[in-house]
C-alpha cells in the first residue's frame, strides 16, 4: 500500500513553539490553524490589555519600570500602524496577539520578550473577547436608542391615526398606528435591559488566570481588572480560560433583537404592498426589478427579516462548538470570534437599516380609513356593551353578536350601518345607545385600560417611554 504524501511543510517556524518543533507545520496545518483573518478584529482590546499587564507587571516588581516603558511606547505604535493601514498582519504568527508581540520584538527588542510574562494566550484571548464584546454592547445600545427614538417620534405623529388591530392575520379590533408602534418601542427596551445584564457578566477580568492555574508569579488581577475597567476578576481560573456563555448570551440577546426587528421587518413588507398600502417607502429604501418597470420592493425590509437567521445561526454554531468541550481551554474555541464578530456587525447594519425605515416611511390614512371598513372589528365592542349596558353574560353577548356579525356578512354590511330595528330583531335588549360604540373612533378611545389603545394612553406612553428609554 502506498503511503499519503505529507502536505508540504511552511517554510517558516513559529517563534512560539519553535524550539520545541523542528520542522514547520504541513501547509494545511497552518491554513486551520491560523486564526489572524478573524481576531485581526482584537487589535484595539489585546493591545489595551497588553498595556494594562505590563504596567502591572511593572508594579508587582516583576519586569523593570524601563521595560513597561518600552512595551507601552510600542504596543502605542504598532496601535497606530493598524489603525493607519500600514502594519502587515502574517499568517505564519496566527493569530492578533503574536502579530502584536512580534512586531513589539522587532521596535524594542528583548523587553518585547517580557510582556508575556505570567500570562497565556487562553487567558489573554478571553480578556481580548471580553472587552470586545463588551465594547459591542455599548455600541449596539447606542443604535437601539436611535431606533426607539424613531418609532417614538412617528408613535407620537400618530397617536391617533387609526387602523386595524390583527390577530392570526385577520382583522381583530380598531388600534391607533402609534400604539402599534410603541410595542416595539417596549420589545426593544427589552433587549437594551437583555443586553445591559449580559453586560454585567461580560465586566469580570480573565486576565492572570494564565493557562488555566494561575501563575506563581506575584501579580495583581485586581489592578488589570481595574486598568480594564472591569468590575473584578474572575474567582476560578479554570472558568476563567474555558467560558464562553458570556458570548453565548450576548448571541442569544442578539437573536431575540434580530427577531423583534424581523417581526417589523415583516409587517412593514406586509404594509407596504399594495394589497394594502398601510405605508409607503421612498426610493431611499425600496429597489426596482430588471423587468416589472413597476415594481417597488421593500429590500432593506427584507433583508433585515433574512438578517435575523444569520444571528439565530450563529448562536447555533457556537452554541454547538462549546458543548462537548472538557475544561480548560481547547483548539475547538477558536472558532467563537468569528459567529460573535459577525452576528455583531449585523446586527448592527439591521437596526441601522429598521431606524432608516422608520423615519422613511410615510403612512397612508386613506388606506388605513378603508381597511377599517372590513372585518368587523368593532364586534366586540358591540359584545362589550351588551355586558356593560344590557347586563348580559359575556358568553351570551359574545353568542349574539356572533348572530348579528353573520347577519352584517349576508346584507353585505358593517355593523355600524345595520338599523336598529334589524339588529333588535336578534336581541331586544339593544338600544340606540349601542351605535356609540359601533365607530371605530369611539371603539379606540374607550379602551383606556392601563397600556390600552386609547390616543390619549398612547400620548402619554410616548412620554412615559421617552423617560425610561432615551
Amino acid at each position: 500500500m502506498k503511503k499519503n504524501k505529507r502536505t508540504t511543510p511552511s517554510k517558516t517556524l513559529n517563534p512560539l513553539w519553535g524550539g520545541h518543533y523542528a520542522k514547520g507545520p504541513a501547509e494545511i496545518m497552518a491554513k486551520i490553524n491560523a486564526s489572524i483573518d478573524v481576531d485581526r478584529q482584537l487589535y484595539a482590546q489585546d493591545i489595551g490589555a497588553s498595556k494594562a499587564h505590563a504596567a502591572m507587571l511593572a508594579a508587582t516588581g516583576i519586569i523593570s519600570k524601563s521595560d513597561a516603558k518600552a512595551i507601552a511606547l510600542g504596543l502605542d505604535k504598532i496601535l497606530k500602524e493598524i489603525v493607519s493601514g500600514k502594519f502587515k498582519f502574517s499568517a505564519v504568527l496566527e493569530d492578533i496577539h503574536m502579530n502584536v508581540e512580534q512586531r513589539l520584538a522587532e521596535l524594542i527588542g528583548d523587553p518585547a520578550g517580557r510582556m508575556h510574562t505570567a500570562r497565556s494566550r487562553n487567558d489573554q484571548v478571553a480578556c481580548d473577547f471580553r472587552l470586545w464584546v463588551r465594547d459591542a454592547i455599548d455600541a449596539l445600545d447606542v443604535t437601539l436608542k436611535g431606533l426607539q427614538k424613531a418609532l417614538l417620534y412617528q408613535a407620537e405623529k400618530h397617536s391617533a391615526t387609526l387602523m386595524p388591530g390583527f390577530t392570526h392575520l385577520q382583522p381583530a379590533q380598531p388600534i391607533t398606528f402609534g400604539h402599534h408602534l410603541m410595542a416595539y418601542v417596549e420589545m426593544l427596551g427589552r433587549d437594551r435591559a437583555r443586553f445591559e445584564d449580559c453586560r454585567k457578566r461580560v465586566n469580570e477580568s480573565p486576565l492572570g488566570a494564565a493557562a488555566l492555574a494561575g501563575t506563581s508569579f506575584p501579580i495583581n488581577r485586581h489592578m488589570t481588572a481595574k486598568a480594564l475597567l472591569f468590575d473584578r476578576p474572575m474567582a476560578n481560573s479554570i472558568d476563567a480560560v474555558s467560558a464562553r456563555d458570556f458570548a453565548l448570551e450576548f448571541l442569544a440577546a442578539a437573536s431575540i433583537c434580530g427577531m423583534h426587528l424581523s417581526r417589523f421587518a415583516e409587517e412593514v413588507t406586509i404594509w407596504a404592498n399594495p394589497a394594502f398600502s398601510f405605508v409607503k417607502l421612498s426610493e431611499a429604501f425600496t429597489s426596482g426589478s430588471s423587468i416589472m418597470p413597476q415594481k417597488r420592493n421593500p429590500d432593506a425590509a427584507e433583508l433585515v427579516r433574512a438578517k435575523a437567521g444569520r444571528l439565530l445561526g450563529a448562536f447555533t454554531t457556537l452554541l454547538v462548538v462549546m458543548k462537548g468541550l472538557a475544561l480548560a481551554y481547547a483548539k475547538d474555541m477558536q472558532e467563537d470570534k468569528e459567529p460573535v464578530f459577525d452576528a455583531g456587525a449585523t446586527l448592527q447594519l439591521a437596526i441601522a437599516a429598521t431606524t432608516g425605515i422608520v423615519n422613511d416611511m410615510k403612512v397612508n390614512k386613506a388606506a388605513l380609513d378603508k381597511a377599517l371598513e372590513s372585518g368587523f372589528i368593532t364586534a366586540t365592542d358591540l359584545a362589550d356593551w351588551l355586558v356593560r349596558v344590557a347586563n348580559v353574560p359575556f358568553r351570551q353577548a359574545h353568542h349574539i353578536t356572533g348572530k348579528i356579525v353573520r347577519y352584517a356578512e349576508q346584507k353585505k354590511s358593517t355593523l355600524d350601518k345595520l338599523s336598529l330595528k334589524e339588529m333588535q330583531q336578534i336581541d331586544q335588549r339593544i338600544t340606540k345607545e349601542v351605535f356609540s360604540v359601533l365607530r371605530v373612533d369611539q371603539a379606540v378611545k374607550s379602551r383606556k385600560s392601563f397600556g390600552g389603545t386609547a390616543p390619549e394612553l398612547v400620548k402619554q406612553a410616548v412620554k412615559d417611554a421617552k423617560k425610561r428609554y432615551l
